[in-house]
């Protein structure tokens, strides 16, 4: 048997509609994870953590497995020994040099008998900045892109007199060049020389030339110092001779000699 369809009646015309009861909705309920299903959860995790806490146990009483051997086990070359009376700074720091350093610094000059102070062999683009220039920051990247090996030898006679000979080897001649040209230009000015200099005897022209400091530098507490300069380029190498007095005099002569007997070396 069919249900009766009960039809609401027609609302009178100006009555409103009655207000509707919301609190006759039913409102759908959050569904609650069921205690099994937690449970399942919480064994997973505790689980993977004994995993993890066996997986360590098991690593810690184990040997450490070695690394394979790198492709280049012995580079040769010396190695550096400790500072003693018989090393020098070649042998102490001997992986900053490279073999053929060492001709440039056959060529250096001798050192004299009973020459104090003294050293000669290769030296490191920032080193030989450090000590050669006024402002080596400004110097040392435009040394290391053109210069190819530095050498220096450096001794002092009766506490008087300091001589330091250096030989750069540019990497074509016209670094070599360059450099020479920059020292005839900033000679003459009063921080330096003072003065234009005048060939130096034994050089071709253009090529070699020197200068004795107008004045001495004086400061008080301190010797009157005075330096004597001697600069030769030849081919892709420049020489550079520093002769120093502490008493403020310099014999020309003894640069003279000094430069002379090195371009013979070279």
């Amino acid at each position: 048997m069919e249900h009766e369809q009960t039809i609401p009646e027609q609302r009178k015309e100006g009555e409103s509609a009655p207000e509707s009861d919301t609190s006759a909705i039913p409102v759908p309920r959050r569904r609650r994870a069921g205690r099994a299903t937690l449970l399942i959860a919480g064994a997973a995790v505790l689980g993977v953590l004994a995993g993890t806490v066996t997986g360590y146990a098991v690593q810690y009483h184990r040997e450490p497995t070695p690394l394979p051997p790198l492709a280049q086990q012995k580079m040769d070359g010396p190695k550096p020994a400790a500072m003693n009376d018989a090393t020098s700074r070649r042998s102490i720091n001997a992986t900053r040099w490279h073999k053929a350093d060492e001709d440039l610094a056959k060529k250096l000059l001798d050192l004299p008998g009973g020459a104090q102070d003294s050293f000669s062999g290769p030296v490191s683009t920032d080193a030989f900045s450090a000590d050669y220039f006024l402002q080596p920051s400004q110097a040392v990247g435009s040394l290391i892109r053109d210069a190819k090996r530095l050498a220096t030898a450096r001794w002092s006679e009766n506490d008087r007199n300091f001589i330091e000979v250096n030989l750069l080897q540019f990497r074509d001649r016209g670094g070599a060049d360059d450099f020479y040209t920059e020292i005839v230009q900033y000679m003459p000015d009063k921080d330096h020389a003072g003065n234009t200099g005048k060939d130096l005897p034994g050089a071709p022209a253009d090529f070699g030339h020197m200068w004795i400091d107008s004045k001495a530098h004086e400061e008080p507490g301190y010797h009157p110092l005075r330096q004597g300069r001697a600069v030769v380029r030849r081919g892709d190498i420049v020489m550079s001779i520093e002769y120093t007095n502490n008493r403020g005099e310099v014999d020309e002569k003894a640069l003279v000699e000094l430069a002379q007997r090195q371009m013979e070396r070279l």
